[in-house]
């Protein structure tokens, strides 16, 4: 299962209930917690954004709300990688930041600029890395939508693609997608993209060499294969542990690496997968028992347990305790000094 962060669905709420729908219902029948969404720090199923999008065009009867989710978004969704897009010297190395960084934000997306049989033409591939994607054709709108405002970001509000290609079949009338992409739409193509000027993207952009790798070094940092691997592993973890994804071959797939890969390189790092676990696991439990009345059961499932009894027994051995006896023993007042 491959993720994509919260900021996905940054605006889905509001759009949803100015369309007459239902935005809570969508997001829980579709598996999101709907205090997840808009947050860069969370990831969420990237299934589940399929289906809440796909559902909410259904549910309201709108047949372009990907496109008009996308008119809601920008590049701040990105977070870091946007920021290291907007302070590179060019365009073309905009585009080659989101190519190299943008597992950061998902590792079921995919970027990459392909050079066209005419030189003074290059292709801007947006890559869907699950199949599931070409199935859902709002989802596909809302990413070219995304990236079309991306690039007029950069290139001007009044900057058209020469054309967009899109892996399905129109979902509203060819006018629609002429004024919207500015551009001629061809459907039922293999890659979703757009057709661009190659002069384009050697347009220069408002460069700031100290911001641009700054933020490309923290960028190396969240994803590198070699540095700080465990932390980065953590944070994704202890995202997916209530969506009992939190596997091993889950998380490598995240890092776009073999399972056995990953378990060698945390040992490089003096740890193993299975700690990593069960440290985030602990300190999870630690929190929610110390600070929370959440109920045990609710635990359970936060951290990734099938049964109630496992946390049992994982408190036991952390804590010396069971759960509840370790919350009470948390929250006795503090004992009086003894007076002689």
């Amino acid at each position: 299962m491959s993720v994509v962060r919260g900021t996905a669905l940054s605006s889905y709420p509001s759009l949803v209930t100015d369309l007459g729908g239902d935005p809570l219902r969508l997001l829980t029948d579709a598996g999101v917690r709907p205090a997840d969404v808009g947050k860069y720090d969370v990831f969420i199923p990237f299934s589940a954004v399929l289906q809440a999008v796909e559902s909410a065009a259904s549910a309201t009867a709108t047949v372009d709300f990907g496109r008009r989710l996308a008119e809601r978004q920008g590049i701040e969704i990105l977070g870091p990688v946007g920021v290291a897009a907007r302070t590179a010297p060019t365009v073309a190395v905009a585009l080659a930041i989101f190519g190299n960084f943008m597992a950061a934000y998902s590792p079921a997306l995919a970027i990459r600029v392909m050079p066209g049989n005419d030189p003074s033409r290059s292709f801007i591939a947006i890559e869907f890395l699950s199949a599931q994607a070409v199935q859902c054709p709002q989802s596909v709108e809302l990413a070219l939508g995304v990236s079309l405002k991306v690039l007029r970001f950069f290139l001007g509000s009044d900057w058209s693609p020469l054309s967009v290609h899109l892996p399905h079949t129109l979902v509203a009338p060819r006018a629609d997608y002429l004024g919207y992409f500015g551009c001629r739409p061809y459907p039922g193509e293999r890659t979703a993209g757009f057709t661009v000027r190659s002069a384009d993207l050697a347009r220069q952009l408002h460069r700031d060499d100290v911001a641009h790798r700054a933020i490309v070094e923290y960028l190396d940092g969240i994803t590198a294969r070699d540095s700080g691997l465990a932390q980065s592993i953590r944070t994704i973890v202890r995202q997916l542990l209530p969506t009992g994804a939190a596997s091993l071959d889950v998380i490598a797939a995240q890092f776009r690496l073999h399972p056995k890969t990953l378990q060698r390189r945390l040992a490089d790092e003096g740890v193993t997968f299975a700690g990593l676990v069960d440290e985030v696991r602990r300190e999870s439990a630690e929190h929610y028992l110390r600070a929370t009345d959440m109920s045990l059961s609710h635990l359970t499932h936060e951290l990734g347990y099938a049964e109630q009894s496992v946390l049992t027994r994982s408190c036991r051995r952390w804590f010396g305790c069971g759960p509840s006896a370790y919350r009470r023993q948390e929250h006795l007042p503090p004992r009086s000094p003894v007076r002689a």
